[in-house]
């Protein structure tokens, strides 16, 4: 027998690490796979078990070359290199074509040959944790091929939980770390699983239930993902034969392309979960997630009309058609960049009145929403634009156009108090109260306003109490300005007090360096700019002792003896007499 290392370095834990730290917690198998090559390369030539020079020269890995655990990491890392190529190809943004379709079968089934070969050589030359880990792997790898391929279910179904079982039993015993990779083994497996009893009609799976599926991570779960999503488009292709108009604003405007109507069910399709009556219950995470996903939608919707409109020719009706229905796409995408924004506005509003129990925590400021809230009125501009584009306008059109220009008041006070905010934390009191009165005005203007068209409650409820902070804060300024001002002539006669022409009696505070035995911050508030008091830069110049000058005073009071006679002496000749 030759077991594996115990636990810590058991297959699940090797494959779990090199996974996570090679790609796989990004989903980049393109960067896994070029791993494995690397490691199958150096286990070949740290064991001398190449393939010869120059010619190749296969040389198969049986039961009497295995002499130690690296052999079978060379099968397992074949297996792996295998599984993650086929991955990769299943992972291209368009979906695999039919040849790399054939491509991706060939190296799953590559991966379940290796595999195969793992289990067998771990039953003969491994403990029995070790034999138990490869049968659940290649279960494993075949459920893939199988899924793949979308034929025997019943067989994928029985690989899939024959590898489930090996993995509830083995998370029973060890350590606490494999007992937990083996519970992620279970729960990645469950998915898989529950598809292959609804295509058998022995489990009737719902689409929420499929949506709910869609969100958990996993290498294990990204085949199930993609076999999911290629359902769901087949499934929209459908939908999408019935849907033939597209209704904005009183509009109906005719969709011909096959590709646009897919598009565009398919950011309908999201939106209902945004809006639906589990919208609440999502977290602000997923819900952005899901808007990158409908803006993702709609713009492929666009760039399919608009290749229509290039192609369209000298058709005015049709490109009349294709004009009103990129506008009205166009509108549905900036109402959808507006919830966003307005999304990123109360996730910055809770950080903002959130006491921070986490260092690493990002304070947010106050000028980071009046940022915000800058691309809030100008999303609001460019919509109302976009609508009174229009020469013909509809009713609809007015009321959506005056449901703007309301929004983008709403949106100017809410500016308005963020930055009188920002102002008043950098101690500009005049300011800050002029901002402040600012802002209240708007904010009942618009209250105003909202009140007389029937705004939403929960508008006009954020209006109310943006009113009264107005002037709770308004009022505070007001305050703290007097008592500065009045304070003014104490601290200006204190300060020329301390005057000295000298600098000697001028008071400074400490740095860090200076008062390390009290417990005192050197750095200030986050919200308030200051530089912090930590050390002297650049420090000033200190005297530092040198040597000592020495002055040869003697050097010119002695005679030196002469040595004319030593030097050699220049004999010319006649010629050179000449030339003197």
């Amino acid at each position: 027998m030759l077991p594996i290392k115990s636990a810590p370095n058991s297959q699940s834990t090797l494959l779990k690490s090199a996974q996570m730290q090679h790609g796989l917690r990004h989903g980049d198998y393109t960067r896994y796979r070029r791993y494995c090559t690397a490691r199958l390369r150096r286990l070949y030539k740290s064991l001398k078990f190449t393939h010869g020079r120059g010619k190749y020269t296969r040389r198969a890995i049986t039961e009497s070359n295995v002499t130690e655990v690296r052999f079978l990491h060379l099968v397992l890392y074949t297996a792996e290199r295998a599984w993650s190529h086929a991955m990769e190809k299943r992972q291209l943004p368009d979906g695999p074509t039919a040849r790399q379709r054939i491509y991706l079968i060939g190296r799953l089934r590559k991966a379940v040959k290796w595999a195969t070969l793992f289990s067998h050589l771990c039953a003969i030359k491994g403990d029995s944790r070790t034999s138990l880990e490869s049968e659940a792997y290649a279960s494993y790898m075949k459920g893939n091929l199988l899924f793949e391929r979308d034929q025997n279910w019943d067989t994928a179904l029985m690989n899939f939980k024959s590898a489930r079982a090996v993995y509830e039993q083995l998370g029973k015993y060890g350590d606490l770390e494999n007992q937990v990779l083996c519970r992620e083994r279970v729960e990645e497996l469950e998915p898989s699983i529950r598809y292959c009893l609804h295509k058998i009609g022995e489990s009737n799976l719902q689409a929420s239930e499929l949506l709910q599926i869609d969100e958990m991570e996993g290498p294990a779960l990204d085949l199930f993902k993609a076999k999911l999503e290629a359902v769901m488009a087949e499934a929209r292709s459908q939908q999408a034969a019935s849907m033939t108009e597209f209704h904005w604003l009183g509009h109906r405007f005719p969709i011909s392309n096959g590709k646009t109507r897919v598009a565009i069910l398919k950011a309908q399709e999201l939106e209902k979960d945004l809006h639906g009556p589990s919208a609440d219950s999502l977290s602000a995470e997923r819900r952005l997630a899901i808007f990158d996903k409908i803006f993702t939608a709609y713009h492929e919707a666009r760039s399919c009309i608009r290749s229509d409109l290039a192609s369209s020719g000298n058709a005015e009706n049709v490109k009349d058609d294709l004009n009103g229905l990129d506008k009205a796409v166009s509108a549905v995408l900036g109402q959808r960049t507006i919830e966003r924004n307005e999304l990123l506005v109360s996730i910055a509003k809770s950080k903002l009145t959130r006491r921070r129990d986490d260092k690493s925590e990002k304070v947010t400021k106050p000028e980071e929403l009046v940022r915000l809230y800058d691309l809030l009125l100008q999303n609001t501009t460019d919509l109302s634009d976009l609508v009174n584009s229009g020469r013909d306008r509809k009713p609809e059109e007015l009321s959506f156009s005056e449901e703007c220009a309301l929004k983008s008041l709403s949106f100017r006070a809410e500016r308005c108090f963020y930055l009188a905010k920002s102002y008043s934390l950098s101690g500009k009191r005049a300011e800050a109260y002029a901002l402040y009165c600012r802002a209240r005005s708007l904010a009942e203007e618009a209250l105003q306003n909202f009140q007389i068209s029937n705004g939403s409650d929960q508008r006009i409820q954020q209006l109310k109490i943006l009113c009264k902070e107005c002037r709770s804060n308004s009022c505070i300024e007001h305050a703290k300005g007097m008592m500065e001002e009045m304070k003014a002539p104490e601290n200006l006669s204190k300060r020329i007090s301390n005057i000295s022409l000298t600098g000697a009696d001028k008071k400074t505070e400490k740095f860090l360096v200076e008062k390390l035995d009290t417990y005192e911050s050197a750095v200030g508030d986050a919200n308030v700019k200051g530089v912090p008091r930590i050390e002297v830069f650049p420090p000033a110049f200190q005297a530092t002792p040198r040597n000592p000058i020495v002055l040869d005073l003697a050097y010119n009071f002695i005679e030196f003896p002469s040595l004319e006679n030593r030097m050699k002496k220049d004999k010319k000749g006649f010629i050179s007499r000449l030339w003197r």
